[in-house]
């Protein structure tokens, strides 16, 4: 792309705008209205304004000075997200395997967080904006659920065809939902300018000092405002740094702390606003358009996520936690937009059955929060790391530069768990089992691995015996996927023993998926001649690449020869797990593996082999 192509700064901010502020500029809807719900709070001036200032500032020092400050500077060659930063944190420490192992187990519980709030946010951002029917009219009570799950089922059923034709028009609606915040939050505080005083930290400090039982509980509440901070880190690969930064401060923050200041002006001058005070911030005459925007903006936040799910998906996928699902590319022009039909039901349905158990914004809000204050702990301990192991800061400044910003995150998560038992539970459910899943396969594969490695003989010497008493050389190639590089795979043992033959050119490829977002293409190939026409290839990818497995071979002509496709065949080799009770794992865990290979997208689809010049052969082994 040539600089003249690249898209301006003004462009960048508005698409960032569009995708990556839409969780935490919706948490407006619900959050303030959950500090004082049920009465957990008790209702006073000075506990408004308490809250108000904790609103303020906890989107000063979590948002503007952890992630914009601190995290965003940990990126992985240009990426963020949980996937990235756990990739450069364990690559920061790979001399010590054993913190590493747990690092990565750490990790990989932070993804499973990220699934189970997954479930969640589209259900509670997506009610809470159809709530507002009530306001409007409380005859609209009993058609809230339903329109709900009608919205989030048709938010769902589009994903398959991509976001490429709406997703230019994500931007200026949520340009035009911050200003709408804007407004109808500033012209409460003329009305009320006392709030103002609420920008000052002495009420939110005097408030924990006074009262710090109470205001333990309101933080629960308060950390809504800061639900979707993780966005920031993780999106920062598509838009950079600096425009992300500039959306938040000239923009995003400004919007959110003036609609804040807004509901606590409201509150304070009407008390009995605070049931709903976000819709009663609006005139009368605006409060069905504004429900329909705040529709709009719910359903862009819920497909950030879902977009975002799709990714750390496929992330998980290349780095062996996750078995291989099936993976549609829904642009042409951008690699990074994704479909995965399993991740999309499985969340659509997890979303239903919290709109099912939960049925209201607020009952959600008791469970939501304990995840996600979760994953920002994980966040800050693995940005540690990287701050001592991989900038190699002294330990006191990488122990200075974090341990605020944990405390404050085990503070919120402390108070977030307080919720468990109210339905905290929930979300915290769902990342356990994606958690089991997830380890149990990498265990797995680790497993099956070690055993290709103690059953196997090395390559160069098969090939040595092989060619004392050379078998009959058939015209064309063939090329041997390995699972470990240098050994041989059980494909060509099963292909001399049953055919007699061997291809007039054989290559032996071996896949390894590295702990960087991108390879460049000139480091994707490693080739290594064998002897005999045989050669051993090692292709190098990132997390965030596209595999091609016929494409990157094409890069090799140059040192093996033409590859006719017409007379080039895949030999995989097709591994069947025998669960056994003794094994390397739990016999039900072994079990599971068994079921999740057995459901597994085709190694052939994956590696995008032409189907009809793939041979599979298959072997039994026990872990």
């Amino acid at each position: 792309m040539t600089a003249s192509a690249k898209p301006s700064i003004q462009a960048l901010m508005l698409g960032a705008t569009g995708v990556v502020f839409g969780d935490i500029g919706t948490s407006p809807l619900y959050a303030f209205r959950e500090v004082f719900a049920g009465g957990r709070v008790p209702f006073s001036q000075a506990n408004v304004l308490a809250a108000t200032s904790m609103f303020i500032w906890a989107l000063i020092l979590v948002v503007a000075f952890k992630y914009v400050a601190l995290v965003m500077r940990a990126d992985n060659d240009g990426e963020g997200g949980m996937m990235a930063l756990l990739a450069l944190a364990s690559r920061s420490v790979g001399a010590r395997p054993r913190l590493r192992a747990g690092m990565l187990a750490v990790g990989a519980f932070g993804v499973a967080l990220f699934f189970g709030d997954g479930v969640i946010t589209p259900a509670i951002s997506v009610l809470s904006a159809v709530e507002g029917l009530e306001v409007a009219t409380p005859e609209a009570k009993p058609y809230v659920i339903p329109i709900a799950l009608v919205v989030l089922a048709l938010l769902f059923m589009v994903q398959k065809h991509g976001t490429a034709r709406i997703g230019h028009f994500f931007g200026p609606v949520m340009v035009l939902w911050f200003v709408v915040l804007s407004v109808i939050g500033a012209r409460q505080i003329a009305h009320a300018p006392q709030v103002l005083a609420a920008l000052s930290p002495h009420h939110a400090l005097r408030f924990m000092w006074e009262q710090p039982h109470i205001a333990f509980i309101a933080l629960g509440a308060v950390f809504l405002c800061l639900t979707g901070a993780e966005a920031l880190y993780a999106d920062m690969g598509h838009f950079g740094k600096r425009p992300i930064r500039l959306a938040w401060f000239v923009g995003v923050m400004p919007a959110l702390m003036l609609n804040y200041l807004g509901q606590g002006a409201l509150v304070l001058a009407q008390p009995a606003a605070v049931d709903n005070p976000f819709y009663l911030l609006a005139p009368p005459w605006a409060l069905v358009g504004l429900v329909l925007l705040a529709t709009a903006a719910t359903v862009i936040a819920s497909q950030a996520l879902i977009s975002g799910a799709f990714s750390a998906a496929k992330q998980s996928m290349q780095l062996d936690f996750l078995p291989r699902m099936r993976i549609d590319h829904t642009s042409t022009e951008e690699i990074g937009q994704i479909y995965i039909r399993a991740v999309n039901w499985l969340l659509l349905a997890g979303v239903v059955l919290t709109v099912g158990v939960f049925r209201s914004s607020s009952a959600m809000a008791a469970a939501y929060g304990v995840s996600v204050s979760l994953l920002m702990v994980i966040t800050t301990c693995l940005t540690f790391f990287v701050v001592r192991h991989g900038w190699h800061y002294p330990l006191p400044l990488a122990l200075g530069a974090t341990g605020v910003f944990l405390l404050v995150d085990l503070v919120f998560f402390g108070s977030n768990a307080l919720k468990i038992a109210d339905g905290g539970w929930f979300p915290l459910l769902i990342a356990a089992l994606v958690f089991t899943v997830m380890s149990t396969w990498r265990r797995g594969r680790e497993l099956v691995r070690a055993n290709n490695r103690d059953h196997a003989v090395e390559l160069p010497l098969f090939l040595d015996a092989v060619f004392v008493h050379p078998p009959l050389r058939v015209d064309g190639t063939a090329v041997f996927l390995c699972a470990v590089a240098g050994i041989t795979p059980n494909a060509l043992l099963h292909s001399l023993k049953h055919y007699k033959v061997l291809h007039a050119r054989n290559l032996f490829v071996n896949v390894r998926n590295h702990e960087v977002p991108w390879v460049a293409p000139a480091e994707r190939l490693e080739i290594v001649e064998l002897g005999h026409d045989c050669w051993r290839i090692t292709l190098h990818y990132g997390f965030k690449d596209h595999i091609d497995l016929p494409g990157a071979l094409r890069g090799a002509v140059d040192t093996v020869g033409p590859l006719d496709p017409m007379k080039t065949s895949y030999f995989l080799s097709a591994t069947t797990i025998v669960p056994h009770t003794g094994g390397g794992m739990a016999l039900w865990r072994e079990k599971l593996y068994t079921r999740l290979q057995l459901n597994a997208s085709p190694m052939a689809e994956f590696l995008q082999l032409p189907v009809n010049s793939v041979v599979e052969l298959g072997t039994q082994i026990e872990i």
